[in-house]
């Protein structure tokens, strides 16, 4: 038997690749000569650094770097040293959980620790770049992490431009001559998964101001300033499209990278099946197994599990699902691909028992070693 296992991790409690081993044992118990290849998977944000460095021989490098408001942060970013891909999560540097509350104002966040991560990969010889940008502090349109990597944007005296979206206020000049020379050699996959344009009612100001402390007139000024600098953009850089979808994304940081960059935006689920070839694993596999911490109607709507699922089926893999919670909802993911579905809580718990790592990896075991031998019955 050859089973293809690649499950999003339970957060809080077991990664992708504890999850996988843990599966991979409860099988091994009923098939002790089967073939399960554990696969990491993530959806693109929270994990996805985590999941790919573990799963494809990574290695972790962690830099100081400026962070939102200023201060020095310390970031960390994986290598995968085999095809010198850098793999970073923006919020390690420009994150809104690197701000206190109290603090949280998008005039004066800046993306500056992002270009400072990107330079310092480029400089460890990365020349591919894999980039979810989820959970930012920032609407400074990306300005911040390009004037790290050699952009001027400067202001009517020929000035440096203030960090934050308040320095897009007084924008006047972009240039690009001082551009690190290595920039030009790299490639960028964004994981994106947000269709906001840059500007306007469905924009990165209107729509996720708010959320990082902006006040309805800063949302007003946020836009008609972004609005100023992607009409600079498009004067100069023939890819400049505001109103292409995902520009919003992370206060506009879409918008710089695809204007700036050898960029490409991309679902974040299918970022990371592709970098990690589960294709290839699962055409061959007699069994597809996923899952996450909790299944439900949310599931079927393009997260993680529902892309193995979706993957699985195009070579008519049978698809079974854990999860550490399934909500009544979850029947859908039976519509979406996911043959049969299961929770590994096995007795009534409190919250932190259930969460706990070794109960939870124990769990997951005993319940996918059942499912088995409900198998194994039904070959014999």
């Amino acid at each position: 038997m050859k089973v293809t296992v690649a499950i999003d991790s339970l957060k809080g409690s077991l990664s992708s690749m504890e999850a996988g081993y843990a599966i991979s044992e409860g099988i091994t118990r009923v098939y002790p000569d089967a073939e399960t290849i554990v696969r990491p998977l993530a959806d693109g944000g929270e994990g996805t650094v985590e999941a790919l460095v573990a799963g494809m021989d990574g290695v972790y490098r962690t830099v100081t770097v400026t962070g939102p408001l200023g201060e020095l942060v310390e970031a960390k970013y994986g290598v995968i040293e085999e095809t010198k891909t850098a793999i970073m999560d923006m919020s390690q540097a420009a994150g809104i959980t690197l701000v206190p509350i109290e603090k949280r104002n998008p005039l004066y966040t800046t993306t500056y620790g992002v270009g400072e991560m990107i330079q310092d990969a480029m400089e460890q010889g990365c020349r591919r770049f894999i980039v979810g940008i989820g959970g930012s502090a920032t609407n400074d349109g990306g300005v911040g992490m390009l004037q790290a990597l050699g952009f001027q944007f400067l202001n009517g005296e020929g000035d440096s431009i203030a960090d934050g979206a308040r320095g897009l206020k007084e924008l006047h000049k972009i240039s690009g001559e001082n551009v690190h020379p290595l920039l030009a050699e790299c490639e960028f996959h964004i994981a994106c998964d947000v269709t906001n344009p840059l500007c306007g009612e469905r924009g990165c100001s209107a729509v996720f101001g708010p959320q990082k402390g902006a006040t309805p007139e800063m949302v007003e000024e946020m836009d008609e300033w972004l609005l100023n600098y992607a009409t600079l953009a498009c004067e100069q850089y023939p890819k400049a499209n505001p109103v292409y979808p995902g520009t919003g994304a992370a206060g506009g940081l879409g918008f710089a990278f695809l204007t700036f960059t050898n960029a490409v935006l991309e679902s974040g689920v299918k970022l990371v099946l592709e970098e990690t070839r589960l294709r290839d694993y699962v055409k061959d596999a007699d069994i597809v197994i996923t899952g996450e911490g909790r299944l439900d109607e949310q599931t079927a709507m393009g997260k993680a599990p529902s892309g193995v699922a979706k993957l699985a089926k195009e070579y008519g893999k049978p698809v079974l699902a854990f999860a550490g919670a399934v909500t009544k909802d979850a029947v859908v993911c039976n519509e979406n691909g996911i043959d049969a579905f299961f929770p590994i809580l096995r007795s009534v718990v409190t919250l932190e028992e259930a969460m706990d790592s070794e109960k939870a990896a124990k769990n997951m075991a005993d319940t996918v070693e059942q499912v088995f031998r409900v198998i194994q019955m039904m070959k014999k």
